[in-house]
Parts: C-alpha cells; sequence; structure tokens
C-alpha cells in the first residue's frame, strides 16, 4: 500500500496581540508567573465577526497554493477542532462549501489538541487504500471566545489559530512512515467543558457558573503528558528501527515548554531540533501542530530526506506520534 507524503503547508494567526501585560490588567496574574510555568508571552485573538472556518479557509488556500493543488481535486477534508463555528454542521463542510472544494467530503474530529495528528492519520489511511488521492488536514480554533477571563489557570495558556497540510500519494521514500494514536478516557477529568452536551445541557444556571468554559488540572495534564508523549515516540522510533539520534527535527503541540523540555531530555534530543512558537502564539490546541509545520518549512528548515517526529496531546486524554521523511 502507497503510503502519504505532506506536499503542502499553511497556516493563519490573527492580527490582534494579547500580552501578558494585557493578562495582568485582566486577571490576577504576572508577565513572570506566565513566562516561568509556560513559556507564553503572548497569544492571538480572532476579531469580531471571525470565525473558525474563516481561519481554516485562510490557512488552506496557503496550504493549496503551495501544494498546487486546486480546491475542486480534493477528495477529503478533516478538520480538527473543538471550536466550531456552531455544533452543526461541521466546520469542514462550510471550508468546503467557502474553498469551493465540490468535490470533497468533510467532517470534523474532536480530538482537542490532538486533533490534527488524528487527522493526518486518517487521512494516510485514506491514502493507502486508494480511497484518496488529495486530501486537506485542518487543526483550527478560536479557544478564546470558550474561556473564563477570571480563571488564570486556563485564560493566560490558549489562543487561536489555523494550520493546514495537503497529503497525496508518495512518490518515492519520503513521506509519513507511521503515526500511533491513543486515548484514555480515564484522563477526561483533567480537561473538559463542563455544560453544553447531552449530559449537561446549557441552562440559565450554567451559564451563570460558567460552565461552558475550558476547565484544567494542570498538574494533572503535565504529568500525563509527559508520560504519554514519551511513550508514543518510542512506539514510533521502535517501529521504524530508528534512534533518537536519527532525528532531525520535532514538530510538536505546543502547550507548555516545560513539557516538550520534559519529554525530549528523556530522549536526548536537544530543544535546538524543537521549532518552538508557544511564546509568541500560546497553546493553539489542534492547530498548533500544523502551524508549526507551517512555519519551519516556510523557514526553510525543512530538508528533503529530513526525519521528523511529531507528537501531540490533548483533552480526552487523546494523543498521538509519527514519524515522517520529508
Amino acid at each position: 500500500m502507497p503510503n502519504s507524503r505532506i506536499i503542502g503547508t499553511g497556516s493563519y494567526i490573527p492580527e490582534k496581540v494579547l500580552t501578558n501585560l494585557d493578562l495582568e490588567k485582566m486577571v490576577e496574574t504576572s508577565d513572570a508567573w506566565i513566562v516561568e510555568r509556560t513559556g507564553i508571552r503572548e497569544r492571538h485573538v480572532a476579531a469580531d465577526g471571525e470565525a473558525a472556518s474563516d481561519m481554516a479557509a485562510a490557512a488552506s488556500r496557503r496550504a493549496l497554493e503551495m501544494a498546487g493543488v486546486r480546491p475542486e481535486d480534493l477528495d477529503v477534508i478533516i478538520v480538527g477542532t473543538i471550536s466550531a463555528d456552531m455544533p452543526m454542521p461541521s466546520a469542514a463542510v462550510l471550508l468546503q462549501q467557502k474553498l469551493g472544494a465540490s468535490k470533497a467530503f468533510a467532517f470534523d474530529l474532536s480530538a482537542a489538541c490532538a486533533g490534527s495528528i488524528y487527522g493526518m492519520g486518517i487521512a494516510d489511511s485514506f491514502i493507502a487504500t486508494g480511497r484518496v488521492r488529495r486530501a486537506l488536514v485542518v487543526g483550527v480554533e478560536v479557544l478564546t471566545r470558550i474561556l473564563d477571563w477570571t480563571d488564570r489557570n486556563t485564560c493566560v495558556l490558549f489562543g487561536d489559530a489555523a494550520g493546514a497540510m495537503v497529503l497525496a500519494p508518495s512518490d518515492g521514500p519520503s513521506g509519513i512512515l507511521s503515526t500511533h494514536l491513543h486515548s484514555d478516557g480515564a484522563g477526561a477529568p483533567a480537561l473538559y467543558i463542563p455544560a453544553g452536551g447531552s449530559a449537561r445541557p446549557t441552562t440559565e444556571a450554567t451559564v451563570r457558573e460558567k460552565l461552558h468554559y475550558v476547565k484544567m488540572n494542570g498538574r494533572e495534564v503535565y504529568k500525563i503528558a509527559v508520560r504519554s508523549l514519551t511513550a508514543v515516540l518510542g512506539e514510533a522510533f521502535a517501529t521504524n528501527r530508528v534512534t533518537p539520534d536519527d532525528v532531525s527535527h520535532v514538530i510538536a503541540h505546543q502547550a507548555n515548554l516545560r513539557i516538550l523540555e520534559s519529554v525530549l531530555q528523556r530522549y536526548a534530543i536537544p530543544m535546538s531540533k524543537c521549532w518552538v512558537n508557544l511564546d509568541k502564539v500560546g497553546n493553539t490546541s489542534s492547530a498548533s501542530l500544523p502551524m508549526t509545520l507551517d512555519q519551519a518549512n516556510r523557514a526553510g528548515r525543512l530538508s528533503r530526506g529530513d526525519l521528523i517526529a511529531m507528537m501531540a496531546i490533548g483533552a480526552g486524554m487523546a494523543w498521538g506520534g509519527a514519524l515522517v521523511r520529508w
């Protein structure tokens, strides 16, 4: 079966910047406190009226242009998001319409910060079966609209962005070597939104009690993330019979600088191999991995034949890893 390769990348970051100094005026926190615990200095906020599908379209057009693929040639559009325009229809079908990708079937998936690596794995499987030849995978979040701006444990972390990847069958040794996807529902209480679903439908009380915003146990998320991402990278290395020394670059979901440092330290992979942007954009959830890939790609950091390790973890808990030969 053919493997797939990434032939185009794109990203979009809103213009409005919210700095740590801005947050000092909004909630009981400080620049020093945020930087020490997360590595984040600023994040971006979507403009009024700017929805997830709008940002996804901007990132997708850039990825399609790089790939030399017309929207009408896409076979599938997969969007990872937990902050779609509306509960239904999916952000993916709204994106399909905005791009004019009339041939593609389109759907959303909900794996929070792991959404893009889940989407990449699914698209890779579609291509392997021959069902799909051109796939668009997008991660997009407008998380600033589902945050409690009085909760310093969450509101300082997240930002808005979109990232996109175009996948096609590989014509050589380059491509996605393997993806490894996992989940564990026992970790659900560590990161979740309590209300707004069938378990706790929206009521005046749930709105008043701010139950429609992100809730997080940061210490628990940190422990699960380090343990799970370390394991999934090991799984990817073993599957492909490579060593950490073989890795040219690490492209990771950026939730917290300490998580990245802890995982890479366990494999003696220097941080210089990891493209880091969370100081400028914060945690952008499903957008993080493809946006980071696009930035490294457009900066000329990635060369043909480079071995790229990818990893991401999000609410669920859901996580994944991958090895890609560029």
